[in-house]
């Protein structure tokens, strides 16, 4: 089977409970509703997903690999929304990690003892990598495997460093092969989570490396997925607490839990010419306030 055997399978599926219905194609005028969609399409248990891959390995029925495909989707938007520092369409970047799903499904087999979900990741990002590199003009030169992992593991030295110094700028332009000015400009666009770089290569009979890894090395991309979606529900209820607070008392919660370093209660009780208790007070009736609507039962 190639991927063009299920070429249905990549952005207009039919949703699994309901044969006829389409999925939205990924398109900057329907991305939202392609998003709300697939992020309502049912995750299969282990048990479900091993009867389909059964079928489909044994009789190479499409239909159970549009279910499998479907009920993946939703991992291919959390993959490729951390790649939207590089100035990309997410939705072609979503189009992208699609591919790699679907190539992963042709590629799997139960006989890995893993969900899908751990096996499909690296095939996912593999196509996204192949995208940027082939679209973002600063890395077209990239074209060695060191090259890339440079280039997909630059953020990593932001996060490590902060904003480069001028010897870095020149180290990294001088290991890309790409001027100074390159890397400032490449710097100053990415954006998003870390990735690495682990490429499948087609064709090849081993698979990478991190898809060995042990429980306690490898992260669960479904559990990754969950988390983000937590993190912005509680997101989204700090900022409904802190727009409860007046000025004064929201001040201080920003100046005390929100910024870079906490600021002192003395500092704060100087600016508003209050005790050091009236700060404590202040803050303690802040937080009661916020509490339930921060995690809301």
């Amino acid at each position: 089977m190639t991927p063009e055997s299920i070429s249905n399978c990549s952005t207009q599926l039919p949703v699994k409970t309901t044969r006829g219905e389409q999925l939205p194609a990924v398109s900057s005028a329907s991305l939202s509703a392609y998003l709300d969609t697939v992020h309502q399409i049912p995750v299969l248990t282990r048990e479900e997903e091993g009867v389909l891959f059964s079928e489909f390995e044994q009789t190479g029925d499409l239909e159970s690999a549009r279910q499998i495909v479907m009920s993946h989707l939703r991992y291919v938007v959390y993959v490729a929304r951390g790649y939207q520092g590089y100035g990309l369409p997410l939705e072609d970047l979503i189009q992208q990690g699609n591919i790699g799903l679907m190539k992963s499904v042709k590629k799997f087999s139960l006989e890995h003892n893993v969900r899908l979900v751990s096996f499909a990741v690296h095939w996912i990002k593999a196509e996204i990598h192949e995208y940027i590199l082939r679209n973002w003009k600063i890395v077209k030169v990239a074209t060695t495997k060191a090259q890339r992992k440079l280039f997909f593991n630059l953020r990593k030295q932001k996060a490590r460093l902060g904003w480069f110094s001028q010897d870095e700028v020149e180290r990294v332009a001088a290991d890309l092969n790409v001027k100074p000015a390159d890397v400032i400009e490449m710097e100053a666009r990415l954006q998003g989570t870390d990735e690495t770089f682990d490429p499948v290569v087609e064709g090849e009979g081993e698979a990478p490396r991190s898809w060995h890894l042990s429980d306690g090395e490898a992260e669960d991309p479904a559990l990754q997925v969950e988390l983000a979606e937590e993190s912005d529900v509680h997101l989204e209820g700090l900022g409904v607490a802190l727009r409860s607070l007046d000025e004064r008392s929201r001040d201080v919660v920003e100046s005390r839990w929100l910024g870079e370093t906490k600021v002192p209660l003395k500092e704060l009780a100087a600016k508003y010419e209050v005790s050091l208790e009236r700060i404590r007070q202040i803050e303690a009736k802040a937080l009661q306030t916020m509490r339930p609507l921060v995690t809301p039962a």
